[in-house]
Order: C-alpha cells, then structure tokens, then sequence
C-alpha cells in the first residue's frame, strides 16, 4: 500500500521513536481487513525494532487497530484506514506514542495530563475532509498524554450502520462518553477548553495582564497575518488574538490563485501564515474569540478589546481583521438540520452522502464547484439559483451542464429545508416567474451562497454598512481614531485572500504612521 518514497521517508521518522510501540488489530472478513493488515504490516516491517503488529484485537468495532507504548495501554484508536488527509494522524500518533515529545507548549501538557475523569471521544471523519485531521489529532495527542482519555477516530465510509444510527450527516462529528459533544472544526485548545471547565477562567485572568500593545491585531486570516508581520517588522510591541489562526483559508480547499504559489491547501497555506507570524516577535493569542471593543478614551490613549472569556486586551492602535464567514439561506428547517443533512463543505462532508441525493443552494463559483464535485460522488445534484442565470465562470457552467446527473432551476427561491425530526428529507423551492412550488426528496442540502462578516460584536461601536462591513478609507482607517481595518470584513471589494493580505499590511502600515504621530499615553 505504500510506495517506495513513502516507506523511505518513514523510515527516517521512525527513527526518532525511542519506545517500542504495538499495534494491536481488531479484524473481520471484509475487504477493509485486509488492507488494514497489509498496511500494519508493512509499517511495522519498516521499523521492526520499534514497531510491532499483532492481529488478534477483540475489539467490537472492526475493523480497527490501537496503537499503544508497549505496556502502557494508550487509548489511541483508529477504526480507518488512515491514508489521505489522516496519513499525517497516524505518522504523529506513531511517533507520540514512541515517545517523541509533542509540538505543544509545556503548560498545555501539563493540562491534559491533569485532566479529572474518563474521557471516551469517539471521531466520525472522512478520509477526504481537511478538516478532520485537527480534531484527530488533538484527541490522539490527549489520549497518549493522559490515560483516562480514550479516542477512536471512525471512517464513516466505513461503518455506514454507525452514522445512519447516530444520523451523522458532517464531519468531524465527535462524542463523548456516548453523548455529541462538537461538530466541525476544532483545536486543541479548544478541545481542552469544554472539558476544562477552569481553563476560561484561568486563561481570562493571564491575558488580562499583558501588557498594552502597540498594535493589537484581531483576527488571524490573511489579512491579520499580514498586519502581524509588517507591524511586527516595524519593532513594535504586536499581538494578534483570534479564534483559530488561518480563518476561512481553513475551511478552503484548493488555493490556485495566490500569486507566486501555483496551487495549495487551504490548511497547509494556515499554517504557513501561522509559521510566517511565530518567525517574529509576535505574541500569539489563539483560540479566543472577541466580545466588545472600546475607543481610547482619549488621543494616544489604549483602545480596549474584550474577550468572551472576560479578559481584556489593550492597544494604542487596533488592526480589526475577523473576516467573514459562510452565509445562511435562513429559510425553515436550516438551524433545525445543521450537520444533520444541512451542510456549508462539499469536500468535507460530501462523501458522506454517497450514492444519494442532494441539492446545493447557490449558483456562484463556489456553488457551481460544489455541484461539479458532489456530482462524481452522489447519485444526484440538484443546484438551486435564484437569479435568473448562474452567475460563476462560464468554464465552470459549461462543465456542470455536461454531467448527467446534475439538474439547475434559476429563477428558484427555496423555501424551506424539509426533514423528518432526526435528518433532512428534501427541500422546497418556489418558481420566482410562475409563483409555483415543487418539493424535491433528497438526504442533504449544501449551502454556497456566500459570506456575511463577523462584525455583530462592532455594532454600535463604529461605522458599519448595510451589510455589516466595516466602512474604511483608502488608508484602512474606520470611524475611530487608532483603529483599522482589513479584509473580508470590510468595505473594500473583492474578497480574496490575496486582496486581504495587501489590505493587512496597508491597515499594519497606516496604524504605524499613526503611533509616530501620536504621543505615546503617559505610564
């Protein structure tokens, strides 16, 4: 199963596991089986001195296999085959679990290890979502940390009974202790912060003491990233909070139209942004997400941003770069079915309508990708637009129209998200030119009609337009004195990625002429 290439560059990982470890198989007569073997065995074969196999797990879930330090009974899992997306899984829980230290700061591991209960997380992903493997992961590294965790990451693919049971229609969809516990993407820090129930407090009262900054970023995409580095490059006192570094370039996932990068993954270009900031004195504050703002009460003074967790942050001068996020159809049915066959990514959650019916909303590019990609996995795609033509590329239109599983009504408003209480059963929609309504059946509907900013926490605060952005001048400068703005959160046109990095470092730039023109506030 694994090419030459592969097996040489594992071979040199596998040189820094300094414990033996097992793997442990859980087999049946599926074809699935016997892949799993042939893989564990030639894992195993390449590093036999620290890696062995045995086939003769009894675990119920099969097929699966456990990886374990020899004697230690880790509770990591993977009932998969860990190829595509969560190759990298698997490579980091074997080596984890061999002993090599973790890329994790020495008090998040001192949390885990301090954790008090029995966790068990059971992981629904997909092999092709890009999503999934932070989830798998963070779990997996908990697990061999801490004893009392447990994780199983599960293909859906794979044991089809367990998502139709549960009515898993997204991935990641974790449990806990037999209870939904999150769905969608999410980071250690995270993770750690719904089982943790001190870790907020704690984390409010450490972040309430930093000192003021000279340029407090808010948001991590493209556009905060860039104003990290520029500010930062000024030698100046610069922060950047956010959610999760990387914004909706996460949630991306093919990039081709980032200058001087031919083509990449919306992850891998995250964490390139992230690794671009760590390379200078930036402090880094992730995995926080902001409640309220507050002007300086005076010129030169520090602007205040409050934290949800009711830490505060202060700055002479505030870049805000929170950017965007996916756009609801807001009709019926849409909150109730949420991960329940209402989806907002085809390539995450796509396979998991195999062989099925679904509708895509939204007759833009990403729309009409949706529907092309859908087209190759599901047994039919029907693209709802409510314009009277589609409006993506004329290549991408052309190539929708020559599938034969795909049918396209413009002129078509939905209506409603039909289900039955547990899971979407069909959509309605209404011919906007002859006022008739037709209900088609179906398992999932995907959501492509674009983006809304997050901007809810500025209301009130500063000038907003009609639809939320926040309004800037040519400098980036808003309706405050000493705050900026940047990227698909404002006014500025045509939102992408390579637009919102300029824009990041102009707002980094326009907030550093601002500092020299300014008398710093009296300590």
């Amino acid at each position: 199963m694994l090419d030459a290439a592969t097996k040489t560059q594992l071979q040199a990982y596998f040189e820094r596991i300094s414990q033996p470890i097992e793997l442990v198989a859980s087999l049946d007569d599926r074809p699935a089986s016997q892949e799993m073997r042939e893989l564990l065995e030639e894992i195993a074969a390449i590093a036999p001195a620290r890696i062995s196999a045995r086939f003769d797990g009894d675990d119920t879930r099969r097929p699966s296999f456990s990886i374990s330090r020899a004697g230690a009974g880790m509770g990591v899992r993977f009932a998969a085959i860990p190829m595509g997306h969560e190759f990298t899984s698997l490579v980091l829980a074997l080596l984890q679990a061999g002993g090599h230290p973790p890329k994790v700061e020495a008090d998040v591991i001192e949390q885990i290890k301090a954790l008090d209960g029995d966790f068990v997380f059971e992981t629904y992903m997909s092999l092709t979502c890009h999503n999934c493997p932070d989830v798998v992961q963070a779990l997996n590294l908990m697990a061999v940390l801490n004893p009392r965790v447990r994780h199983v990451a599960i293909d859906g693919g794979l044991f089809q009974a367990e998502v139709e049971e549960r009515q898993i229609m997204a991935v990641p969809s974790v449990y806990l202790n037999g209870q939904p516990f999150a769905s969608g993407r999410m980071e250690l820090a995270e993770i750690l912060a719904k089982v943790d129930t001190g870790a907020a407090r704690r984390e409010a009262a450490k972040l309430s003491t930093k000192e003021p900054f000279d340029v407090l970023i808010v948001g991590a995409g493209p556009a905060g990233a860039a104003a990290a580095v520029y500010a930062a490059r000024k030698g100046i006192r610069t922060g950047i909070v956010a959610e999760r570094f990387g914004g909706q370039t996460l949630d991306t996932l093919g990039i081709e139209n980032f200058i001087s990068v031919k083509e990449t993954e919306g992850p891998k270009f995250a964490a390139a942004l992230e690794a671009h900031v760590r390379a200078y004195e930036v402090d880094v504050m992730n995995n926080q997400r902001v409640a309220g703002l507050e002007a300086a009460p005076e010129p030169g003074g520090y602007a205040t941003v409050k934290l949800a967790n009711g830490g505060e942050l202060k700055g002479r001068s505030v870049v805000l770069a929170t950017g965007a996020r996916w756009r609801n159809v807001n009709v019926p049915g849409e909150q109730e079915y949420k991960t329940k066959g209402v989806a907002y990514c085809p390539h995450c959650d796509g396979p998991l309508f195999k062989g099925k019916k679904v509708a895509v909303i939204g007759g833009g590019n990403s729309g009409v990708e949706a529907a092309i990609d859908l087209a190759g996995i599901v047994e039919h795609v029907t693209l709802i637009e409510f314009a009277d033509q589609l409006k993506a590329d004329a290549v991408l239109v052309k190539k929708l129209h020559s599938l034969p599983n795909v049918k396209v009504h413009v002129n078509a408003q939905t209506t409603e998200i039909v289900g039955d209480g547990q899971k979407v059963t069909g959509l309605r929609f209404k011919d906007r030119v002859t006022g008739t309504e037709q209900q088609i059946e179906l398992a999932g509907v995907f959501v492509q009609i674009g983006l809304v900013p997050n901007t809810e926490w500025l209301k009130g605060t500063l000038e907003l337009s009609k639809h939320g952005e926040i309004v800037v001048d040519a400098r980036g400068a808003t309706s405050l004195p000493g705050v900026f703005a940047a990227g698909d959160v404002t006014t500025v046109p045509y939102k992408q990625i390579i637009v919102a990095s300029g824009e990041g470092s102009k707002a980094a730039l326009s907030a550093f002429d601002h500092l020299i023109r300014t008398p710093a506030p009296v300590q």
